[in-house]
């Protein structure tokens, strides 16, 4: 697989690189696919909604706002991810279940960790454009993600 680095070298004009210092928690440690998004604050009702959808070998990117205060995924929503086919999560909010998450063959990059549940209000946005650590992340752009980092298609 080519790397995150070889991408940035051989097509950095055309992709954003994020510049946000995830931590892994999943089993894979490198991931990539189509994007699906979710913008959402506390609340992780949607997360699971679209996770229970057909991964079709997609990545979903949640922009949580970088909030650390609740979890939006654990391990629960991980199996379920990796049952229906997803390659991986990508967070800017926390996780929980951090010990199991490394153990579920799924892709996930988050904040960090919180043992806080978030709310289940539903609120929230699906499939639009979110941005943060300088990536734009638009439905359907390809993502790559490793041990360097996330990058994803203008």
């Amino acid at each position: 697989m080519t790397t995150t680095a070889d991408r940035m070298d051989e097509r950095g004009g055309e992709l954003d690189s994020c510049e946000l210092q995830f931590r892994q928690f999943g089993a894979r440690r490198a991931f990539a696919g189509r994007v699906r998004t979710v913008r959402c604050a506390d609340d992780n009702v949607l997360v699971r909604r679209v996770l229970e959808e057909p991964g079709a070998g997609r990545v979903l990117v949640v922009d949580g706002g970088g909030s650390l205060r609740t979890a939006l995924f654990g391990d629960v929503m991980a199996g379920l991810a990796a049952r229906n086919g997803w390659e991986g999560v990508v967070i800017n909010g926390a996780v929980r279940d951090a010990a199991t998450l490394a153990g579920i063959d799924v892709g996930v990059k988050a904040l960090g960790s919180q043992p806080r549940r978030s709310g289940k209000a539903g609120i929230g946005e699906a499939d639009v454009t979110v941005s943060f650590g300088g990536a734009t992340f638009r439905p359907g752009a390809e993502l790559w993600s490793d041990e360097d980092g996330v990058v994803v298609t203008r």
